[in-house]
């Protein structure tokens, strides 16, 4: 899929390059949260994945870096769910998105060439536009270069169901606090490109670690929920939510248009000098 299509262009998730509801590296200064997030699923065909899709958006990658391209995006694969990969970027307006586009305009030639050899690799794509939520998110923070796994709560709100689903949001934000729980998420709601209604609850890991421990809270919660409070959450959820998943993916350095200060924070991952990209040989183009 054209992730720097004309009009969907101008990001930089999973965020200035990656981990949107991370748990913030202390060196790292304050970022704030992204307003928008731009997100494009390629769905690979049986047996492209991997390595031959690695070469097709490392060259990708070279093009962009090239062009001096003003926005960044991290690539993950899935881990759960059918075999995809998921690009995500971010930007704070529309009008930066347009700033973008000029930059994709200039070099389109080029990056629709590679965009034909990529496109041998896929069944299909979409992307999707979601919107920061501050009041149904919990202790959100900026990207952070050190965080390498991605989880994803992907649902659905009943129409006319709005108010349940933010009560029950915020009860449970609620709970963890009373829990002392380390849950941290950044909630985002579609904007273009899905069902009115969709929502995306993302948090980053650092390390498969950081799931084990959330797994491991679990009896903190049954202690402070009170009989009525399962209750309460049981109805609101029955009334609020049509569809509801969880997915787990992985940060792929060597698809991901990363920024200049997560490369120097990590350039073992980001970079590692084993896995230099290939030299594009003759192929003048991408998305």
């Amino acid at each position: 899929m054209n992730k720097l299509s004309p009009f969907l262009l101008g990001l930089s998730l999973v965020a200035a390059g990656g981990s949107l509801a991370a748990a913030q590296d202390q060196t790292m200064p304050a970022v704030s949260v992204p307003k928008y997030l731009q997100i494009t699923v390629e769905y690979t065909k049986p047996g492209k994945g991997g390595l031959a899709h690695d070469k097709t958006e490392s060259a990708f990658v070279q093009a962009v870096t090239k062009a001096n391209f003003p926005i960044h995006y991290i690539a993950f694969n899935s881990l759960s769910g059918p075999a995809r990969a998921i690009y995500i970027s971010h930007f704070d307006s529309f009008d930066a998105m347009q700033t973008a586009n000029k930059v994709f305009d200039a070099n389109a030639a080029e990056f629709e060439r590679l965009n034909v050899d990529d496109g041998e690799l896929l069944e299909s794509t979409k992307q999707l536009i979601f919107k920061y939520v501050p009041e149904l998110s919990y202790h959100p923070h900026g990207p952070n270069p050190h965080a390498h796994y991605l989880e994803a709560r992907i649902l659905h709100v009943r129409p006319g169901h709005g108010k349940e689903f933010e009560e029950m949001v915020k009860m449970w934000k609620s709970i963890s606090d009373k829990a002392g729980s380390s849950n941290h998420w950044g909630a985002y709601r579609v904007e273009y490109g899905e069902q009115v209604g969709s929502y995306v609850f993302l948090t980053s890991d650092e390390s498969m670690a950081d799931i084990d421990k959330g797994e491991s809270e679990e009896p903190k919660f049954m202690e402070v929920l009170s009989e009525a409070d399962r209750k309460v959450a049981r109805e609101l959820r029955a009334e609020a939510i049509d569809t509801d998943r969880f997915e787990l993916s992985s940060v792929n350095p060597a698809q991901s248009y990363a920024p200049d200060e997560f490369i120097k924070a990590d350039p073992d991952f980001w970079k590692p000098k084993s896995a230099a990209m290939p030299a594009m040989e003759g192929k003048k183009g991408k998305k």
